[in-house]
C-alpha cells in the first residue's frame, strides 16, 4: 500500500511504502535483518565479555607486577613449569649462542682474504674473552653463555632482558668491557607524559629510548632512582634493554602471562585429587547398621577381646582403638591363627574400600592443560613432559617442524639483541687499544660501527627424529643445486669455514702417517651404498 508524504524542502509530494502491520492480536515482532561482526553480541556468548580497548602500553603497565610476581611464584613452586623453562632455555641457548662475524668488506675497506684472516682473529680473541668470567663479568661469576641462559629465563619470567655495560679496570683483567646482568624490575613501573617517561623508559621525540629510571637501594639512603642514558657521545651501549610486543609499547610481559590461569588450575585439579585420594584412604572401611555404635564396634572384636574389655572395664572404642596403636607401633594385630572373621548383627554391613579417582577425566583434562602450557612455552608436549608414548616418526618429526621456528624466532629477537651491543662494545675497546687491527683505526671504526659489527648468532642444530634420513635429503638437496655447503652446516649449527680449516688439518694428519681417505668413493654416493647394502639376515637364519 502506498501513502503520500511531503518532502518539506522540496514542497512535491512522494510515495512512500509504508510498513506492512502485524496481525491484530499478535506479540510476535518480527527481526530485523542485520549483517555485522559478532551480530549476537547480545547472546551468552558475548553478554558479558566486554573488555576495554587500551594500548599496549597500558595494558603491560597495568598487569606488569601481577603478571611477574605469579610467574616467579610458579617458576619456583611448579615442577612442571620450572622443567619447561628449563627446556625451553636448553633449545634456544644451549651452551650459548656463538660468534660469527660478518664485516661489511667492501665498507670498511677490506678485501676478501684480508677479512676472512680479519674474522677468524675476532672470532678467537671473542672465546676467549667471553669465556673468561673476569673478563666478561662485573661480578665475575659467569661467562657470555651462562648470562645468555639466565637472561632467557629471566625473560620468561619478566617478559624483559636488563643489563649494563660497565668500564671497569682491574689488575686481575686485561680487558676494561664489563657486562652486568639486573632485573627487569629495577626500572620503575612510573609515566609520565610531558616528560615523554613511559613505565620507566623515557624517548625522544620520536619515540627513540634515550635512558631508562630504575631504582637502587643504598644502605644509608634507603631506596633511591637513579637514570642511565642507553648509549655514550661516542654511540657506545651503555644499557641493553631487550623485549617483544606491540607497536608503541616500551616495557615487555612475560610470555606464560596467557597461561597463568591454566597453571593455577592444574595446580588446583592435582591439589584436589590429592585431598580426595587421601580421604579415601583414610577412611578405608565403613560400616552400615542400626545398631548403636558401641554393639557395632564389639561385633567386630574376637571372643577373648570381649572378656579382656569386660573385666578392664573399657568401652569397645577403647577396644578398637588399641588394635589401632597396636598397628601404628609396628605390632601385628592378632586376627587369629586361621583368620579373623568378623560377625555381625543382623542389617549391618561392613565395606572396605580402596583409593579411587575422584574423576574418570583427571587423566585426559590434566594432559590438556599440560598441553596449553607447553605450547605457550613454545614447546611440544613430549619435549614439555618428556612423555613420548604413542608417538610415530612423522609426528615427533611434524611436532620438530612446528615449534623450531620459534627456537629460531626466539633466538634472533631475544638472545641476538642481547649479545649484539655486548660484542659491538667488546670490540670498540679491542680496536681502541690495538689489540685487533682495523683499516682507518678507530676513527674508521666509529664512522663504520654497524658495518663492522655486523655478525649472525648461531645456536644448537635444529633436532631430528631420524639422522640417516635427513641427512639423505640433504645429499639429494645439494645435488640438485639447492643446498650448499653452508646450508647444510647451518642446520648442524656449525661453521663452514672451520668444517673445511679442520678437514684440510685431519687431511695432512692422514698423508703424514700413511692413512686412506675416510670418504665415499666418487663412483658411490653415501646413499647409494645405504640403499645398496644387504639386508640383516633373518634372526635364526
Amino acid at each position: 500500500m502506498r501513502v503520500p508524504s511531503i518532502n518539506a524542502r522540496r514542497g512535491r509530494a512522494v510515495n512512500v511504502a509504508a510498513p506492512v502491520p502485524a496481525p491484530a492480536g499478535s506479540d510476535i515482532v518480527a527481526p530485523t535483518p542485520r549483517s555485522a561482526y559478532m551480530r549476537d553480541g547480545r547472546g551468552v556468548t558475548f553478554g558479558g565479555w566486554r573488555p576495554s580497548l587500551r594500548t599496549a602500553q597500558d595494558d603491560v603497565a597495568a598487569a606488569f607486577e601481577a603478571a611477574t610476581a605469579r610467574t616467579i611464584d610458579l617458576s619456583q613452586n611448579n615442577g612442571w613449569v620450572s622443567g619447561m623453562i628449563e627446556q625451553a632455555a636448553a633449545n634456544t641457548v644451549g651452551l650459548g649462542l656463538r660468534l660469527r662475524a660478518q664485516p661489511e668488506n667492501d665498507l670498511i675497506g677490506m678485501s676478501e682474504a684480508d677479512a676472512q684472516v680479519w674474522r677468524k682473529l675476532v672470532e678467537a680473541r671473542w672465546q676467549l674473552w667471553s669465556n673468561t668470567p673476569l673478563e666478561c663479568d662485573l661480578e665475575g661469576t659467569r661467562t657470555i653463555g651462562q648470562m645468555q641462559d639466565a637472561a632467557f629465563k629471566h625473560w620468561v619470567a619478566t617478559g624483559e632482558i636488563l643489563a649494563e655495560l660497565v668500564w671497569r679496570r682491574r689488575p686481575i683483567s686485561a680487558s676494561r668491557t664489563k657486562v652486568r646482568l639486573l632485573s627487569s624490575t629495577r626500572i620503575v613501573n612510573r609515566t609520565d607524559q610531558f616528560s615523554r617517561l613511559h613505565s620507566g623508559i623515557r624517548v625522544n621525540a620520536d619515540g627513540l629510548p634515550i635512558s631508562i629510571v630504575s631504582k637502587r637501594t643504598s644502605p644509608h639512603l634507603g631506596e633511591q632512582e637513579f637514570e642511565v642514558p642507553m648509549r655514550d657521545r661516542f654511540g657506545r651501549p651503555l644499557v641493553i634493554h631487550v623485549f617483544t610486543g606491540a607497536p608503541g609499547q616500551r616495557r615487555g610481559i612475560s610470555p606464560i602471562t596467557p597461561a597463568l590461569k591454566v597453571a593455577r588450575q592444574f595446580d588446583q585439579l592435582a591439589d584436589a585429587t590429592l585431598v580426595a585420594s587421601l580421604i579415601q584412604t583414610i577412611f578405608a572401611a565403613s560400616i552400615t547398621a542400626d545398631m548403636p555404635t558401641e554393639d557395632t564396634l564389639r561385633g567386630l572384636l574376637s571372643q577373648s577381646e570381649q572378656a579382656r574389655l569386660l573385666a578392664g572395664g573399657g568401652s569397645p572404642f577403647d577396644a578398637w582403638f588399641e588394635a589401632q596403636a597396636g598397628w601404628y607401633d609396628a605390632h601385628p594385630i592378632d586376627v587369629g591363627y586361621n583368620g579373623r572373621i568378623a560377625h555381625l548383627f543382623n542389617d549391618q554391613k561392613l565395606e572396605f574400600h580402596s583409593p579411587e579417582q575422584p574423576t574418570s577425566a583427571y587423566k585426559d583434562f590434566s594432559l590438556h592443560l599440560l598441553r596449553e602450557m607447553a605450547r605457550c612455552l613454545g614447546l611440544t608436549y613430549g619435549s614439555a613432559t618428556g612423555d613420548h608414548s604413542g608417538e610415530t616418526y612423522t609426528g615427533a618429526r611434524m611436532g620438530v617442524a612446528d615449534i623450531y621456528p620459534i627456537t629460531r624466532q626466539r633466538r634472533k629477537n631475544i638472545i641476538s639483541p642481547f649479545v649484539q651491543p655486548i660484542y659491538e662494545a667488546w670490540l670498540e675497546e679491542e680496536i681502541a687499544t690495538g689489540m685487533i687491527p682495523f683499516p682507518g683505526g678507530y676513527s674508521n671504526f666509529l664512522l663504520n660501527r654497524a658495518a663492522a659489527t655486523r655478525a649472525a648468532w648461531t645456536g644448537e642444530p635444529k633436532p631430528i627424529a631420524d639422522d640417516l634420513k635427513s641427512a639423505k635429503a640433504a645429499e639429494v638437496y645439494r645435488n640438485m643445486g639447492v643446498l650448499s655447503d653452508q646450508d647444510i652446516a647451518d642446520d648442524l649449527g656449525r661453521d663452514i669455514e672451520d668444517v673445511y680449516a679442520q678437514r684440510a688439518r685431519e687431511a695432512a694428519l692422514r698423508e703424514k702417517y700413511g692413512l686412506p681417505e675416510n670418504c665415499y668413493p666418487a663412483a658411490l654416493s653415501a646413499t647409494e651404498q645405504i640403499e645398496e647394502a644387504p639386508e640383516p639376515a633373518p634372526a635364526g637364519g
